[in-house]
């Protein structure tokens, strides 16, 4: 469709004016004359051959032609002034909202989000941490990283990083547990996906016994409660490493269960912005960066 020849000027002054009602509010922010600016606003209603306002005593009232075209040029003038104001520095800044998984942003991602904004100044991002339940288009979110297998009706996805699961729990005890049958007798702790205990006890050759303790539904949450002696926890061990080192919780046993591993993802519909290929790239290249120096 050919896009009309209307000075921008013209359309601006008919924005303003039918945003404030009077010229003269409208003529004040724009630093015209009111003299030019209702010039502009009769040459637009010329061009398209109909009245835009009725003038009344007080002001201005919007005729049923310019009540239909005044919210789409406020939203264009807006959405060119939010685009705008993106340039600073002499670069452009795209903003993009995350959704990350608890676990994941304190264990891996927060600490390397300085390396993320030297290599990437033009890209702000805003993280909203989650308990892994969450919705990309409902949360307003460009993408998501969460745990499980990859496969999120209406949504795509790329692998970050496996995520086996192992015992963890707090150093005093981890020195008790000499063998796999001794946690039996140990409370264990468990997430609200359910079945990891089955699983890894299946991985040793045990029968699965009676669990016992609370069941919670962020892995932050088991994790401080193992490193106050609650109980085992089943993690990602290699996102609580910072907690081991510190000697706060401790890996009795090396033997892990595969329930899941971490994606990023976003909306099928959605398509990939310069923002977002900049951070997927920056974030598989780190990860598998940081995997390589591992022990």
């Amino acid at each position: 469709m050919d896009r009309p020849n209307i000075p921008l000027n013209a359309l601006r002054a008919f924005e303003a004016a039918a945003r404030h009602l009077t010229l003269t509010h409208a003529a004040v922010e724009l630093c015209v004359t009111q003299a030019a600016l209702s010039h502009q606003i009769r040459n637009l209603e010329d061009r398209l051959g109909v009245a835009l306002f009725r003038r009344v005593p007080r002001g201005l009232v919007l005729t049923d032609e310019g009540m239909a075209l005044a919210p789409v040029l406020t939203r264009a003038l807006d959405s060119i002034g939010d685009t705008l104001d993106r340039f600073s520095d002499g670069r452009y800044h795209e903003s993009l909202n995350v959704g990350v998984v608890g676990t994941f942003a304190t264990g891996w991602l927060i600490p390397r989000l300085a390396a993320f904004e030297a290599a990437h100044p033009g890209v702000d991002l805003r993280i909203f941490t989650n308990n892994n339940r969450v919705t990309l288009m409902g949360e307003g979110l460009d993408l998501a990283i969460r745990f499980g297998d990859g496969s999120w009706h209406g949504t795509a996805s790329c692998l970050i990083m496996p995520a086996p699961l192992t015992p963890i729990c707090a150093p005093d005890l981890a020195a008790r547990l000499t063998k796999p049958e001794d946690l039996a007798a140990t409370c264990l702790l468990r997430s609200y996906r359910g079945l990891e205990w089955e699983r890894w006890f299946e991985g040793v050759g045990l029968s699965y016994p009676k669990l016992r303790g609370p069941t919670l539904d962020s892995s932050l949450a088991l994790a401080e409660m193992a490193a106050q002696g609650h109980g085992v926890a089943l993690l990602p061990h290699s996102l609580f490493r910072h907690w081991m080192d510190g000697g706060r919780l401790a890996r009795p046993f090396d033997h892990a269960v595969d329930m899941g591993s971490y994606w990023l993802t976003w909306p099928q519909t959605r398509t990939e912005t310069q923002g977002m290929r900049c951070f997927r790239t920056w974030l598989t290249e780190t990860v598998a960066a940081s995997r390589a120096e591992e022990p």
